[in-house]
Parts: structure tokens; C-alpha cells; sequence
């Protein structure tokens, strides 16, 4: 896996983004004991789910894999000019 330029506050966009997308879906909030991981899996297989990005081998489903390519998936709905792409 190629380390993306801002991948940390990427992921944290991502995050808040499928999880906006998931509540207007009809979801519940996450609530603030939920993990770090959970929310990741959790938004990650609602994304595959729903066709917004393409699923992982099952072999390789592990936490920096999901990271990834919930990065790859912000990066790619976010204006090229947007300050974390640069």
C-alpha cells in the first residue's frame, strides 16, 4: 500500500462524511464508547453495501486495509483543489 499525503486527516473526513451519509440513511449515531475500529468496519461495510466502494478480498480485510480504502474513497469524492489533497 502506497502512504497517501495527509492520510490521517483523511481518514478522520472520511469518517465524518459515511457517517453523515449513514445517518441520513437512517442509522444511529455512533455513540462516543464505540471504538475507533468499530466505526471504521461498521461505515466501511456500509459503503460496500451500498455499491460506493469496492469490497475487499475477504483474506485481506484487516484495519489499515480499511483505512486505506476509505482514504482512496474520500480522496476521490473531494474537489481536486481541496487543501487535503495537495
Amino acid at each position: 500500500m502506497k502512504k497517501i499525503k495527509n492520510e490521517n486527516a483523511l481518514l478522520k473526513k472520511a469518517l465524518a462524511v459515511a457517517e453523515a451519509y449513514a445517518v441520513k440513511r437512517g442509522y444511529n449515531a455512533f455513540s462516543a464508547s464505540d471504538s475507533a475500529k468499530q466505526k471504521i468496519e461498521s461505515l466501511y461495510r456500509l459503503l460496500v453495501h451500498d455499491k460506493l466502494i469496492s469490497p475487499l478480498p475477504e483474506d485481506k480485510e484487516d484495519l489499515a486495509s480499511l483505512k486505506h480504502r476509505l482514504v482512496m474513497w474520500i480522496s476521490s469524492q473531494l474537489p481536486a483543489d481541496h487543501e487535503l489533497l495537495k
